[in-house]
């Protein structure tokens, strides 16, 4: 029975909440008493309204379309929906519209409708309600608006100008010519200026005139470009004396906002909800003081505001806990040669401190000591383990101990010098020995080592040396401090070396030089070696039996004295890389290495040379040309290869050229100049050897020379050749003569005598068929003709078958004649003589 009178219950309810729903859903609500006001300040519409809900008194959920339009414009400009929930007071509704034109410039209009949010039915469209602006009222000339001429960087303005009455706007424009966006209905004109920027245009200069030419008709504005002020930054408070408190600040960027437009600053304090009594001063910071009072936790807000906005920054703080105290002044000091004692005073009394005291050493290094301070005005702190007659600058700073907030400010800097001590340490001495008739020159030198500590104002050396055989007196010789050397004469006996530095406290420990006998010492030679970015690098060969090595050479080897340096270096080292700033390229530098044992150098090994070597200072000069038809000769005897040079003369290269073609010798390089000329190269890799023959010349030819020599460090371009001319080849002279000329001559004397010539070497021999000897009846044996000895008589007959011939004298006639077939025919010659 219960559970039916529960569903019967619910079932009541919602058919009453049904009904209910259905009636709110029905009922319109419509706006009333809409009233618009504007606010020229802030360019803002204000818009205020009821609604009639008399027949409705619970809450109720409620939309409103809100529509603004303008005089000249037939479109609604800005449409907004605005929720709000009516309660039973019955206050009027309120909605804010920021223009993005000035208000003074066109009237605007606005309109509502409402419906509840149940509903889907809007109400009717309350009757427009107009704010006029300045378009409709009587100017006696153009106006500018806004009135207010500061404009926020980034930001887009509209500007707008209103002509007098009737009349039309003729000209309305900014300068510096920039973008916009014009618009105009004749008596109003606008002009829109998008992101302004500050950098671009500091100032805007607005001007504008309607249609006539007079004074009156025109208008001028300027609108300043600047920025809203930003957030102070590292705002906060403290108190040096719990008397005052004082809050700083920084102030940001430039606004670009100067005079009565620039940033103010203002102090509040929330708890009490007062302003704070104190002044703003701001340079590099702003502050601001004033006097604490009973008050001890406080929640100040900085405002920073201008023209175009404020921030604000809060500090929430109790001052106990915000103790920022003086720096500590009139400082003064005890102390020793290895202490000092400091003392200080505080403004602040009553308040446990805790000090820092800052030490800065010689060598640029600074040390932290700290000490809680007690309630006493001064404070002491001892700092110990300090360096004998040393220069140390000391300050303090001090804080808070039970609510430590931050560092005082450092006091004045005190400087203060130890007292002197005892030196520390051993000099570091070397010397040079010169063997002189008799004896020795002994040149001394020495310096102060890293690990040697003068400890005085003033200080002095002291040399002793004695023989070390029969102890015989020493002899002794002081020097002040401007000097490093001297020079003394010994014997050829050992001698022992020491010398001393000295303050007005004490001497130092003595360093220790022993000198040996005078022998004979074997030459040693000397073994190049390479430099580096870094230095020269040195090495040699290790001896078990040296305790140290030390190596020796001059800084300015070509000057005297040559500034001799020396390093030291352990028994374990073979090398080393010696630097110095006085080593520059193109400078040979002499090296010298010793073992020591027992405070006893001798010398192991010598080097030479150079930082980095360069071409040689001079050409050689050929001194000696020796010529032939076919080769030259050339000498350059004189050329140095001493340490004079700037680097280590290799060797050299001869050049050779005809002087009107290129060079293509047999056995030579070819090499190019800038010039593309070719010339033949020949290298001779023995700096020694000076000399040199170019062979395969070409006789009655001009050639050009020249020899360089190179280094390490190359050659020096070719810029001057010697000439040559080869003579000419006599030995071709009488070749020609042979081959060409005699033979000629003998060819003209021939042509010239050719008959005698011809008759004496080549006869004509006659032909005995046309000799007119043959005019006798003639025989024919076969075809020939036949002559028969009988039909003349010859000089002289000879038979060539002389076994068968017999001699016959001419007038020997035969004894007849034979026939044809009888005859005996034997071949003879014969001539007339």
């Amino acid at each position: 029975m219960m559970t039916y009178f529960m569903v019967l219950a619910v079932l009541i309810l919602l058919r009453t909440c049904h009904t209910t729903y259905s009636q709110q859903e029905s009922i319109l609500f419509p706006v009333k008493h809409l009233n618009i006001s504007k606010d020229l300040a802030l360019q803002r519409l204000l818009v205020e309204w009821d609604v009639d809900k008399s027949a409705h008194d619970a809450e109720l959920a409620m939309s409103f379309e809100i529509q603004v339009r303008r005089t000249d414009e037939t479109t609604t400009v800005w449409t907004e929906f605005h929720n709000v929930t009516l309660d039973k007071s019955g206050k009027p509704l309120h909605w804010v519209w920021d223009s993005d034109l000035p208000l003074e410039c066109m009237s605007h209009s606005v309109r509502i409708r409402s419906r509840t949010e149940a509903s889907k039915i809007w109400s009717q469209w309350s009757r427009w309600e107009t704010v006029l602006a300045l378009d409709t009222s009587n100017n006696s000339e153009p106006q500018i608006f806004p009135n207010e001429k500061i404009v926020e960087e980034g930001s887009d303005i509209t500007l707008c100008c209103i002509g007098r009455k009737g009349q039309i706007i003729k000209e309305f424009f900014v300068v510096p010519a920039v973008h916009v966006f014009n618009h105009t209905n004749g008596q109003v004109r606008l002009i829109t200026v998008k992101n302004v920027a500050h950098q671009e245009m500091p100032h805007i200069s607005v001007y504008c005139q309607d249609s006539c030419n007079e004074e009156q008709c025109y208008d001028h504005a300027v609108f300043f470009v600047g920025k809203p002020p930003d957030t102070p930054n590292d705002f906060s408070c403290q108190t040096q004396d719990m008397r005052v408190v004082t809050c700083t600040w920084s102030q940001g960027g430039d606004t670009y906002l100067y005079g009565r437009h620039s940033t103010k600053y203002t102090l509040s304090e929330e708890f009490s909800k007062k302003r704070v009594p104190c002044t703003v001063s701001c340079s590099e910071q702003c502050s601001c003081s004033w006097d604490i009072g009973q008050q001890r936790i406080y929640n100040i807000t900085v405002t920073a505001e201008n023209p175009l906005g404020k921030k604000t920054a809060t500090d929430v703080f109790d001052v106990t806990y915000r103790i920022y105290p003086a720096a500590p002044f009139q400082l003064w000091e005890e102390y020793t040669d290895a202490e000092i004692t400091l003392y200080w005073k505080h403004q602040i009394k009553g308040i446990e401190l805790f000090c820092q005291t800052e030490l800065l050493l010689p060598n640029g290094k600074v040390e932290l000591h700290n000490i809680s301070d007690t309630y006493l005005h001064y404070g002491t702190i001892t700092l110990g383990g300090l360096q004998p007659y040393t220069e140390y600058r000391t300050r303090v700073r001090c804080g808070s101990a039970k609510h430590f907030w931050r560092w005082s400010e450092w006091s004045e800097v005190q400087t203060i010098r130890t007292k002197e001590a005892t030196p520390t340490g051993k000099l570091d001495i070397w010397r040079e020995i010169t063997p002189v008739l008799g004896g020795r020159n002994v040149t001394l030198f020495w310096k102060q080592p890293p690990s040697f500590r003068a400890n005085g104002r003033s200080i002095s050396y002291e040399v002793t040396w004695e023989k070390v055989e029969d102890g015989s007196k020493p002899e002794r010789l002081s020097f002040s401090s401007v000097y490093n050397s001297t020079r003394i004469s010994i014997d050829n006996h050992s001698y022992r070396i020491s010398i001393m530095a000295k303050n007005s406290v004490n001497y130092s420990l003595p360093a220790v030089l022993i000198i040996p006998k005078a022998t004979g010492t074997k030459e040693l030679k000397e073994e190049e070696v390479n430099g580096t970015d870094d230095g020269i690098f040195i090495s040699w060969d290790p001896r078990h039996m040296y305790d140290s090595y030390i190596i020796d050479w001059c800084n300015f080897p070509m000057l005297q004295p040559c500034d001799l340096q020396w390093k030291r270096f352990g028994p374990n080292a073979s090398s080393a890389l010696i630097n110095s700033a006085a080593f520059v390229p193109g400078v040979r530098y002499n090296f010298h290495i010793y073992g020591s044992v027992a405070n006893t150098a001798s010398l192991l090994e010598k080097k030479t040379g150079y930082l980095r070597e360069l071409p040689p200072l001079l050409d050689p000069v050929v001194d000696k040309v020796e010529l032939t038809f076919n080769a030259v000769t050339l000498s350059w005897d004189s050329y140095p290869t001493n340490e004079s040079q700037s680097g280590f003369v290799r060797g050299y290269h001869v050049y050779v050229s005809p002087v009107h073609e290129y060079c293509s010798l047999k056995g030579s390089k070819k090499h190019i100049l800038p010039d593309d000329s070719v010339l033949c190269k020949y290298t001779i890799e023995n700096p020694e050897e000076k000399r040199y023959t170019v062979k395969h010349l070409l006789s009655n030819t001009k050639y050009k020379l020249v020899v360089k020599a190179y280094t390490g460090g190359g050659e020096t371009p070719i810029v001057d050749f010697i000439y040559i001319d080869t003579p000419f080849n006599s030995s071709m002279l009488y070749l020609l003569v042979l081959l060409v000329i005699v033979p000629a001559l003998v060819a003209a004397i021939c042509h010239w005598k050719l008959k005698w010539v011809k008759e004496c070497c080549c006869p004509v021999i006659p032909s005995p068929s046309k000799s007119k000897v043959l005019s006798f009846k003639e025989l024919k044996i076969s075809s020939e003709k036949v002559l028969k000895i009988s039909d003349c008589i010859p000089d002289m007959l000879a038979v060539d078958n002389k076994a068968e011939a017999q001699k016959l004298h001419p007038w020997t006639k035969p004894s007849s004649t034979p026939t044809e077939d009888k005859l005996n025919l034997t071949p003879i010659k014969f001539w007339r003589q």
